[in-house]
């Protein structure tokens, strides 16, 4: 590694290649386990396309999304953070929605859900301009681009906060979702007797210059999963309070129950910058 120029490959190439060595000797990996290993990264790479990733599935799975995001936020993982792992389902240019306006693009059943939400700096002094990305899964546990009966977009947003750092916004309050299950991350999900399931949870992501963008989820209180995530992104400061509606719903044509969200964010100043989409 010594006569690569950029300091920072020599030390992660040098102790990436130092890990995998030692983790080799540890479990006295025979030839037969690295062939298997081998077959199953080429499957990773193979499963993936413009509307999956099976890296970032995998790295999900192992808690190594979560982990990265520990490490550099709430001060290298000695407090509690807003931030959570992005997640394969993020898509660069979701449809600008008007304060108010509902991200329910085509016909989706399930209890409709208003938001409110705020967003602040560590003073609590609000923050105007942000522009907040919203995605969530159908009640039914597919995101769009997997589901040919929903709109493109569909249940996607992108929405900027006012004067008082509010943002308000209709969709259907989310489900608990396998996630994707036929690749070889589903295997090893298998090989371990593990569930694949995410409890309920709608994202977060929060953009302005002159702050560290903020990647987040918001989970529904209620569901059976929230200690079991199968990508280890649950904390408790990302349970929200999904709080059903009494009487009349504050817009037309709700039929059934509904549900109410109120949820507050912080964002830190810092660099902003956007990751790249894991899927087109």
């Amino acid at each position: 590694m010594s006569r690569a120029p950029n300091a920072r490959l020599r030390e992660v190439a040098a102790a990436f290649v130092r890990h995998m060595h030692a983790f080799a000797r540890e479990v006295k990996l025979t030839e037969e386990e690295f062939e298997l290993g081998v077959d199953f990264l080429n499957r990773i790479g193979q499963s993936t396309h413009d509307a999956h990733n099976e890296g970032v599935l995998f790295s999900d799975a192992i808690g190594f999304s979560t982990l990265v995001c520990l490490l550099n936020n709430g001060q290298n993982g000695a407090t509690e953070t807003a931030s959570a792992l992005l997640g394969p389902f993020w898509r660069m240019h979701s449809p600008a929605t008007e304060n108010g306006g509902s991200i329910v693009r085509s016909e989706t059943p399930g209890p409709a859900l208003f938001a409110n939400c705020r967003i602040a700096d560590p003073d609590g002094n609000p923050l105007a301009d942000v522009e907040v990305d919203i995605w969530q899964a159908s009640p039914v546990g597919l995101y769009e681009n997997q589901d040919p009966g929903q709109a493109d977009m569909n249940l996607r947003g992108k929405f900027r906060t006012d004067a008082e750092g509010r943002i308000w916004f209709r969709s259907v309050k989310p489900a608990g979702y396998p996630v994707p299950t036929d690749g070889p991350v589903g295997d090893l999900l298998r090989a371990q007797l593990r569930h694949p399931y995410r409890p309920a949870h709608l994202h977060f992501l929060c953009y302005k210059p002159g702050y560290k963008t903020l990647i987040t989820q918001v989970f529904v209180d209620d569901d059976q999963h929230l200690e079991s995530d199968v990508v280890f992104g649950v904390t408790r400061h990302l349970i929200g309070d999904f709080q059903q509606g009494v009487g009349a719903a504050p817009a037309p044509g709700v039929d059934g129950p509904w549900f109410r969200l109120t949820y507050d964010f912080v964002m830190e100043a810092g660099e902003a910058k956007l990751p790249t989409p894991p899927i087109r």
